[in-house]
This record gives structure tokens, C-alpha cells and sequence, in this order.
């Protein structure tokens, strides 16, 4: 198995500076932390995460508040940095992670394929996120996508946004 780049990057990163790391994921149902926890060191700086697949899951476990859910939904910036901040408090982690999206095969409540947003909390700088959409549409329009079943593409999605998230944390 091969250990992502952006992974091992962010663990040495971290551990050089004394840092921990959560997640609350959706979207990758767990595929970040479980990518960070390949690198050999991992236990030095990963703290823990929840999976908050379900809608209600994201208020009850990672503190998502109900008027941001009733308001702005499961997919959104704002969730997205409510579950950031949810991880690293409820993990006592120094830098929370989010992941939450449509990977497919199909849209989903009126969000397409390929919407993701991910966010960085720390306590320092608050929540950083960032919408991978645009990213998806270029590819898609570039051929990258050309050939890959609705299965596939749902797999790229998952994985593209979990080196993203991992590149977002370590800057």
C-alpha cells in the first residue's frame, strides 16, 4: 500500500511542531483519518474523529448548531466549519478537519455531484474553507473524468478531497 504524500507531509509537519489533528467527516465517512493513521507516526499527532455521515449525526456528535443544519443544510461552508471546530473541540485536538459533500454516483438534495467543502479550524486562525466544486468542474471539462464510471468518479471525489483536506491542514 501505497502512504499518501500529503499525509506523511502532515504528520511530520505536526509532529516537528507539536500539533494534534481531528476530523468530523461525511462525505469520506472516515477515509481522511484512516489515510493520516497509514503513516507510520501517526499516533503522535492524530487525536481521533467522528463520522457524521447522517444529517442529525452532525449536531449530536460534532456540535454542528441546528439552525446552521435548518438553514444552510448538511452540505455548506458553514457546516462544513461548524464540524472543523466541532472535531478539534470535542477531540481536544489543536487543528480540526471537515469533509462534507456529494461524491455520487448521483446528485443529492439539490447539491451536484462534486460539491465538497472542506474546512481547517485551529484556535488562532478560526475556520478556513474551501469549496472543491470549481476544482471538479475544471477537471471534468478537461478529460480527467473521461472513461470513469459513476462508481469511479464517486472514488476519485473521496480521494481527491481527502489529499486536499490533508494539503489545507499542513499550510
Amino acid at each position: 500500500m501505497t502512504v499518501n504524500s500529503a499525509a506523511e507531509r502532515l504528520v511530520r509537519e505536526f509532529a516537528r511542531r507539536g500539533l494534534t489533528i481531528a476530523t468530523a467527516e461525511s462525505l469520506t465517512a472516515g477515509l481522511c483519518a484512516a489515510t493520516i493513521a497509514e503513516v507510520p507516526g501517526a499516533s503522535a499527532v492524530l487525536r481521533g474523529g467522528v463520522i457524521v455521515y447522517a444529517t442529525e449525526l452532525k449536531h449530536e456528535l460534532a456540535g454542528v448548531s441546528d439552525e446552521t443544519l435548518r438553514v444552510h443544510g448538511p452540505v455548506a461552508a458553514k457546516t462544513a466549519a461548524e464540524l472543523a471546530e466541532g472535531a478539534a473541540r470535542r477531540c481536544d485536538a489543536d487543528v480540526g478537519v471537515a469533509l462534507t459533500g456529494v461524491a455520487g454516483p448521483d446528485p443529492q438534495d439539490g447539491h451536484p455531484v462534486g460539491e465538497v467543502f472542506i474546512a481547517i479550524y485551529d484556535h488562532a486562525r478560526g475556520a478556513r474553507v474551501e469549496n472543491l466544486y470549481p476544482e471538479f468542474v475544471r477537471r471534468g471539462k478537461e478529460g480527467e473524468f473521461a472513461g470513469l464510471d459513476k462508481e469511479q468518479l464517486r472514488a476519485e471525489i473521496r480521494q481527491f478531497s481527502v489529499t486536499r483536506a490533508l494539503e489545507m491542514a499542513s499550510a
